[in-house]
C-alpha cells in the first residue's frame, strides 16, 4: 500500500511553506498588534467560574471550563463560599443584568491588578470608576485562590490560552491587511510628550525652563479568553494600549474587533487634529446638542464624537468597497464566460442590484452610528468614497475633512437616507429568514454546478458525479474546488469496496485530486483576494493526511497534519480535525 501512495515530498512542502509565508511576511507588531493571554485575567476569570458564575461558552471554552473545574476541586469551602457570597450579592445589586453583563466589571478590574504573581491593588483605587469601586473587593479573593489552588497551574492554563491565540493570527492578519489596505496609512505606534521642567542655572540661582522629550510606545493586544461569554468581545483602552478580549476561535476579520483597532489607528490622527476640530467644535456641539435630546446617554465630547463618527465610517465603507471589489471580480469573470449580450447584460443588471443592496446596508450601519452619536459618520463616509479613488493617506487627509465640515449639512442625514435604511432592514430579516445571515454575492456557475453535483453525491451515485465532475474540469481546469470534489467522490467510493486492490486504486485517485487541488490553489490564487484559498488548502491537506494514515504511514500523515495546521484556523476550514489528528498520532509515536 505503501508503495502504491508514494508522494512528493516537494509538493508537501513547498504548500506548507507557502500556506505560511503570509503569516511569515506579515510582521503584526509592525503594526502595533500583539496576540498575547494576560494572566491577571486568566486568574480573575477563574475565580469567577469558582464563585459559579455560569456563562455561555464556545467549543474550546467549554473544553477548558471543564479542565478548571477538576482543579477547582480541591478549593476549600470556605474559600468558595466567601467567592459565591461576593457574586450572589453582586447580582442582587443589579437585577437586571446577564451573567456575560456581569463579567465586564471584572475584567476591567482584572487590568488595574499588578503582574503575576502578586496581582496587587491599584495605589490610587479611590481615583477609579465607580463600577469598579464596586467589585474590587473581589481583588483579595482572587489573590487567595492563586496562591492556595492556581499558582501552580497558571503556566499551563497561558499554553492553552497561546494556542487559542495563534489560531486566531490568520484572520488578524486579514483584519489589520485589508483596514491598512483601504486607509492606505500604518498606525502611529509611537507618542512624543513635551515635558517643561525647571531647573537651576550653572550657579544654582534661577530657575530656567528646559523641555525633554519623552517617546511612548503605543500597542493593540488582542487578548484571548478561554472563559469570555461566547459572541461576547470586551474592550478596554488603557493610557496608550489597547485591549480586545475575545473568545477563542473568533474570526476577527469579521468581528468587532475591527472597531477596536480602528479606534487605534484613529485616535492619534484626531489627537493631532484637535486645533482644527477646535474651530468647528460649537457647529459639532449643536448636533450632538440635537441628538442627545433623544440619547442623553450620548457623550457631549466633541473630540470623540470626531473619533468615533469617523471609525464608523471606515468600518462601514471599508466593508462595501471589499464586498463590491469581489462581486465586481466574479461578475466580470462571469460575463466573459457569457455568450451572448442577453445574458452578459443580465449579469451586469444583478451586479448593479447588488451594488444598490451594498449601499442600502452602509446607509443602514451609518444611520445606527449617527443614531448612537456619532453624529459626523455620513459626513465621513463621504469623504472616504473620494480619499479611496485618489489612493491618498488617511494621515494627511483627515486635516482637510475637517476643515472643509459644513455642519448645517448633517442634520438632515437620518432623513435623506431613511428609505435605504427601510430597505437594508427588509433585506436583513430576509437573510435571517432564509440563509442564516449568509449573504450570496454573485452567483457563480461551478458554484452551481458543484452543488448540483454535490446533491447526486448524496444519492450515492458516485459513478454519475464523477462523469460530470470530470467535465467540468474540462472547462475549468483552473478551479481548485472540482479537484476536491473530485478527491472527495474517489475517497467516498472507497470506503465502500471491500477488495483491497480496487480500494487502493480509488484512493491513488483521491490522492492526485487532493494533490492537484492544492497545486491549483497555489497556482490560480482568488483574483478577488490575490491569496490562494486557505479553506481549500487546509480541506486538501487533512484529506491527503487521512489517507496516509489509512496507508499505515503515520510519520508522512503527521508531516501533512502540520501543513494543515500551518494554514491556520481559517473559517471553514479543518484546522480542527488537523490539531486533533496530530495529538493522536504524536501520542501513538
Amino acid at each position: 500500500m505503501k508503495r502504491v501512495l508514494l508522494f512528493s515530498v516537494f509538493l508537501i512542502f513547498s504548500a506548507g511553506v507557502f500556506a505560511q509565508t503570509p503569516s511569515a511576511n506579515f510582521d503584526l507588531t509592525n503594526y502595533g498588534v500583539k496576540i498575547e493571554p494576560d494572566r491577571r485575567l486568566i486568574i480573575v476569570m477563574a475565580s469567577l467560574e469558582a464563585a459559579g458564575l455560569d456563562t455561555p461558552l464556545t467549543a474550546d471554552g467549554a473544553k477548558f471550563r471543564q479542565k478548571l473545574k477538576t482543579d477547582l476541586q480541591s478549593v476549600s469551602p470556605e474559600l468558595r463560599q466567601k467567592l459565591v457570597v461576593f457574586i450572589e450579592q453582586y447580582k442582587r445589586r443589579h437585577p437586571q443584568a446577564t451573567n456575560a453583563e456581569i463579567v465586564s466589571p471584572f475584567i476591567s478590574m482584572a487590568y488595574t491588578l499588578s503582574p503575576a504573581p502578586d496581582f496587587s491593588d491599584p495605589r490610587r483605587a479611590t481615583d477609579l470608576p465607580g463600577d469598579l469601586l464596586e467589585v474590587l473587593d473581589f481583588a483579595p479573593l482572587v489573590r487567595e485562590l492563586y496562591r492556595r489552588v492556581l499558582s501552580a497551574k497558571l503556566d499551563e492554563y497561558v499554553k492553552d490560552y497561546q494556542t487559542a491565540g495563534d489560531a486566531m493570527r490568520p484572520s488578524t492578519i486579514k483584519m489589520v491587511g485589508d483596514l491598512l489596505d483601504y486607509l492606505h496609512t500604518r498606525p502611529e505606534l509611537y507618542y512624543i510628550d513635551r515635558i517643561k521642567t525647571q531647573v537651576k542655572d550653572s550657579k544654582g540661582k534661577k530657575n530656567l525652563e528646559k523641555t525633554e522629550l519623552r517617546e511612548r510606545q503605543r500597542r493593540f493586544y488582542i487578548v484571548p479568553e478561554m472563559l469570555a461569554p461566547k459572541e461576547t468581545i470586551n474592550f478596554r483602552n488603557i493610557g496608550d494600549d489597547y485591549f480586545a478580549i475575545v473568545p477563542p476561535a473568533t474570526n476577527l476579520s469579521v468581528s468587532e474587533v475591527r472597531r477596536a483597532y480602528l479606534q487605534f489607528v484613529v485616535d492619534p490622527l484626531v489627537l493631532r487634529s484637535g486645533k482644527d476640530i477646535s474651530t468647528v467644535r460649537d457647529s459639532i456641539k449643536v448636533l450632538l446638542d440635537e441628538r442627545r435630546k433623544s440619547n442623553p446617554d450620548i457623550s457631549p465630547d466633541v473630540f470623540l464624537t470626531v473619533s468615533r463618527s469617523l471609525v464608523a465610517a471606515i468600518d462601514a465603507r471599508q466593508i462595501e468597497f471589499e464586498k463590491t471589489r469581489i462581486a465586481t471580480a466574479q461578475a466580470r469573470r462571469k460575463i466573459d464566460q457569457m455568450k451572448t449580450e442577453k445574458d452578459k447584460l443580465a449579469v451586469s443588471d444583478e451586479l448593479k442590484k447588488f451594488k444598490t443592496a451594498l449601499a442600502n446596508e452602509t446607509a443602514l450601519q451609518l444611520s445606527e452610528a449617527y443614531e448612537k452619536g456619532s453624529v459626523l459618520s455620513f459626513y465621513f463616509a463621504d469623504q472616504l468614497k473620494g480619499l479611496v479613488d485618489s489612493g491618498f493617506d488617511i494621515a494627511g487627509s483627515l486635516r482637510d475633512f475637517i476643515l472643509a465640515l459644513d455642519a448645517t449639512k448633517e442634520t438632515n442625514r437620518l432623513a435623506q437616507f431613511a428609505e435605504a435604511k427601510k430597505s437594508a432592514l427588509a433585506a436583513r430579516e430576509e437573510r435571517r429568514k432564509n440563509s442564516g445571515n449568509q449573504e450570496i454575492v454573485i452567483d457563480n456557475p461551478v458554484t452551481k454546478k458543484l452543488l448540483e453535483i454535490d446533491q447526486i453525491t448524496k444519492t450515492k451515485n458516485y459513478a454519475e458525479a464523477e462523469k460530470k465532475l470530470v467535465q467540468l474540469v474540462g472547462e475549468y481546469p483552473n478551479e481548485a474546488r472540482v479537484y476536491y470534489s473530485m478527491g472527495r467522490i474517489a475517497s467516498l467510493s472507497a470506503e465502500g469496496i471491500a477488495d483491497e486492490t480496487e480500494r487502493n486504486k480509488l484512493l491513488v485517485k483521491a490522492k492526485k485530486a487532493y494533490e492537484n487541488a492544492v497545486l491549483t490553489t497555489q497556482k490560480y490564487p482568488d483574483p478577488t483576494t490575490r491569496r490562494p484559498d486557505a479553506a481549500l488548502m487546509s480541506l486538501s491537506f487533512v484529506a491527503l493526511a487521512r489517507i496516509y494514515e489509512f496507508a499505515g504511514d503515520a510519520s508522512y500523515a503527521i508531516k501533512i497534519y502540520e501543513a494543515a495546521v500551518a494554514v491556520g484556523n481559517v473559517p471553514d476550514g479543518a484546522y480542527t480535525e488537523a490539531v486533533a489528528a496530530l495529538e493522536r498520532l504524536l501520542k501513538e509515536q
